[in-house]
């Protein structure tokens, strides 16, 4: 199996199915983790020097902070009803007592932070929504913590892909810090299917192939990419969602097409699609 790959496990003594760090990742940024929580449990997370995203995959919670209490947030069920999520920001040197009000599916998300913002609920109406490419390359995305939104490292966003196209695509990477060309960030998915038995399928590779990895990705897998290519692709009769976090020495999201492939974007295959 792929290191990239990490398995979903049944919740273990601590709620929690993933659970991404730098050190396991071999990487410096980016820390993710998922907890799956019965109505009426908690967990309480440590105040660390990191910044926090805690993103409502399914369910409704209560957060509480040492400076804020958000009450009875979420209204989503599941991923799938592809209604914008909530999601609470928290900053650095803050614990964080989350408290499932129904059956909760909590993404917290990390990455190192400055303490420039303070603690805050980002609600359905903060995220902007959008479509991206066409034809069989079409996706739809929640842009919960892009980089015009504010935060010290952390962007945060997730995708819904229908089941036969491709997303991540055309093939794009995001690994040399070298802004304003590209920025050097690292990125996990958090993968869900519909229906759950379903599988998609997600390629990492660069261009000299010295990482050349494909994965069967099923239902709240999570895939690391460290660097290079990282397209997706759904299989007929299931629909993708996937969790991205993305964290860097700078919170800008400057990336390079992979040139074989970005003609994709262009009118040639829209005009192909169309003629169809």
């Amino acid at each position: 199996m792929s290191k990239l790959l990490s398995k979903y496990q049944a919740p273990d003594q601590d709620k929690r199915t993933q659970h991404i760090t730098p050190e396991t990742a071999n990487w410096g940024y980016v820390y993710f983790a998922v907890y799956e929580l019965n109505a009426g449990e908690s967990i309480t997370l440590p105040a660390s020097e990191n910044e926090t995203c805690l993103v409502l995959v399914a369910g409704k919670a209560t957060v509480v902070t040492p400076q804020q209490q958000f009450a009875q947030v979420g209204d989503r069920m599941n991923p799938f009803e592809r209604k914008k999520p909530y999601a609470v920001y928290v900053a650095p040197h803050e614990a964080m007592e989350i408290i499932a009000e129904t059956h909760l599916e909590l993404a917290v998300c990390q990455a190192k932070g400055k303490g420039n913002y303070p603690t805050r609920l980002v609600t359905p109406q903060d995220i902007s929504a959008e479509q991206r490419g066409n034809g069989n390359n079409r996706r739809y995305v929640h842009n919960i913590l892009p980089d015009d939104q504010p935060a010290d490292s952390l962007l945060v966003v997730e995708v819904y892909t229908d089941e036969g196209c491709t997303s991540s695509y055309p093939s794009h990477k995001h690994d040399t810090d070298n802004a304003p060309q590209e920025t050097y960030l690292e990125e996990t998915y958090y993968h869900r299917l519909d229906p759950s038995q379903g599988f998609c399928v997600q390629r990492v590779y660069t261009d000299d192939r010295s990482l050349d990895e494909v994965m069967a990705v099923y239902n709240k897998d999570v895939v690391m990419v460290p660097k290079g290519y990282h397209p997706v692709a759904t299989i007929a009769g299931y629909d993708s969602y996937y969790l991205n976090v993305m964290a860097g020495p700078t919170r800008n999201w400057l990336f390079t097409w992979e040139k074989d492939h970005q003609w994709v974007n262009g009118e040639e295959y829209a005009a192909k699609h169309a003629s169809r």
